[in-house]
């Protein structure tokens, strides 16, 4: 059984975000918070959208390090320094979104927070996967 998408028919209905998944049998990945630092260690993008765009690209990489793909993401918690900024660029994040990781859309959390780690990023993500048996590494 593959990962298990829930719409709960008495919520509001979801948008860019799955009311709940249902993990199939598989090996269970959790994902370190991942940020806007490329290989070099430097903050990449000083917009939310283009920090946006490299830690999903980085949550896309450790995914591949340890054999999973983006379809195979369970949950995502979003934090974020301006809630605000988030929203008012909500459509490019979704642009974003949709290059990494296509239309696949785990249960999500969106959080604001006073500061992240490093002082220049904007925004990090963190997830949990579940990468069935056999999948390719």
């Amino acid at each position: 059984m593959a990962n298990e998408i829930v719409t709960a028919p008495g919520l509001a209905p979801s948008s860019g975000y799955a009311h709940a998944v249902v993990a199939g049998p598989g090996r269970t990945v959790y994902l370190g918070g991942q940020t806007a630092l490329d290989a070099d260690n430097q903050i990449v993008g000083e917009t939310l959208v283009a920090q946006f765009d490299q830690a999903a690209a980085n949550v896309v990489e450790a995914l591949a390090a340890a054999g999973g793909a983006p379809e195979h993401l369970v949950s995502l918690q979003i934090f974020v320094t301006d809630v605000v900024d988030y929203r008012l660029h909500a459509r490019e994040i979704g642009a974003a979104w949709r290059a990494r990781f296509g239309r696949h859309f785990p249960a999500m959390g969106l959080f604001g927070v006073t500061r992240l780690f490093d002082h220049d990023a904007r925004i990090e993500l963190m997830g949990i996967a579940v990468v069935p048996e056999g999948a390719a590494a």
